[in-house]
């Protein structure tokens, strides 16, 4: 193993915790927000044990990674990622390293702005059973991961609890109002072409992936995470191919290894074995490596 895993960073920092999702945590730092990305690791709702070494490391570092590479196109929440700049407020400066992230604080938009560039995963069963994913109708006879013609926008609107929901982008613009549905649609698919085009030099195809916006003075910012293997489905291109499950360049073994378990579905699973650990481990380190031309 590269590291020690960090499950949590409570113990480690000196401000209030405003939130404990499956993978970050968020704390008040008053103007600010502080984002400590964990190695916590979750499939099928439920967060496993033992967390994955170096999956936060990876997952923050690529998200500033491409927030840098996407100020241009979109103004995003980052102030900083220096764990030296935060003081007194990080009792381990060390444990903490690359896994931190300061932001403004935004209003949350409560809804998930997924892009699809094939027709795979929850897009495909939709289409399967309706010849459309989230209303918009798609071409007759489409094979599992086509390539489609051009991207579409597929919404979804956030629970906090359970699953969100997919909507048609009629039901966004009644949620939101048209004129900022429109933009972040706009904004949604402006990104992802970057992205795509990036990822393709790279021997990369992305598959779909997800943003999340918040309004901060009354214009619209890109907030949360971007381009990670936790909010993007990437396939190398030299796996692809139609009518099969792909192994995508993410958690896939830890999915892989549950579905093929006797776990029943209904409780919390038994802890990982530790090759499924360590191939996990490795799956996010050659990522960040395809993706940057680096090495953690």
């Amino acid at each position: 193993m590269t590291s020690s895993a960090v499950s949590t960073a409570v113990e480690l920092i000196n401000a209030p915790l405003l939130y404990k999702g499956k993978v970050r945590e968020l704390y008040d730092l008053g103007e600010n927000v502080l984002i400590v990305v964990t190695d916590r690791i979750s499939a099928f709702d439920y967060v496993l044990d033992p967390a994955v070494p170096e999956k936060g490391n990876v997952l923050n570092r690529l998200s500033a990674f491409w927030f840098g590479q996407t100020k241009e196109l979109m103004e995003n929440h980052v102030v900083h990622i220096d764990v030296d700049l935060l003081g007194d407020v990080v009792k381990d400066k060390e444990a903490l390293r690359n896994r931190v992230m300061v932001v403004r604080k935004a209003e949350r938009i409560d809804i998930e702005c997924v892009v699809r560039g094939c027709i795979t995963g929850g897009g495909w069963r939709q289409y399967q059973e309706t010849g459309k994913v989230n209303g918009i109708e798609l071409p007759a006879n489409l094979r599992k991961n086509a390539l489609l013609a051009e991207p579409i926008f597929t919404p979804a609107a956030k629970n906090d609890v359970g699953h969100d929901e997919d909507i048609p982008f009629e039901k966004m613009q009644e949620l939101i109002g048209a004129d900022l549905a429109l933009e972040l649609q706009e904004k949604s698919l402006k990104l992802f072409a970057f992205a795509r085009e990036y990822c393709a030099e790279r021997g990369i195809i992305l598959a779909d992936c997800k943003f999340e916006f918040g309004l901060l003075d009354g214009k619209v910012i890109l907030i949360d995470e971007i381009f990670t293997p936790d909010a993007s489905r990437f396939w190398a291109k030299d796996k692809y191919a139609l009518d099969i499950e792909i192994d995508s360049m993410d958690k896939e073994p830890v999915r892989t290894y549950l579905s093929a378990s006797a776990w029943d579905k209904n409780s919390k699973p038994d802890p990982l074995p530790l090759e499924v650990v360590e191939e996990t481990t490795r799956r996010y380190l050659d990522i960040y490596h395809r993706l940057t031309g680096k090495s953690l």
